[in-house]
């Protein structure tokens, strides 16, 4: 067979199924290096929601800020797609606790 051949596999039963490759985590990480936080009303009802980007963390980490995050401003939330979402219009107080944690942070949008 030839080389072009080899690597255009169409169908075998040769090796039993074949395994999709493993999607990595999405992040959200700013060229900049600057945590932005930005509100949102478009598809949800009207309630507003404070999306937090550029964050530079493990999934892990970004879910653990998460709840600390939500826990202090006493309201819902959830992290999606390496953004933090929290179901506050307080995006004043968000950036004291970010900026606290050592973070750069710029409020964006409306």
């Amino acid at each position: 067979m030839q080389d072009w051949q080899e690597a255009l596999l169409v169908y075998s039963t040769d090796g039993g199924k074949i395994k999709p490759e493993a999607k990595e985590a999405t992040r959200s990480v700013s060229s900049d290096g600057i945590v932005r936080i930005h509100r949102e009303t478009k598809g949800r009802k009207g309630k507003g929601v404070s999306l937090i980007k550029g964050l530079d963390l493990a999934p892990d980490a970004l879910k653990k800020l998460g709840t600390e995050l939500k826990k202090k401003c006493g309201c819902g939330g959830a992290v999606k797609d390496g953004i933090i979402e929290v179901q506050t219009d307080d995006r004043e107080k968000l950036r004291v606790l970010l900026t606290d944690k050592g973070y750069k942070v710029k409020l964006a949008g409306g």
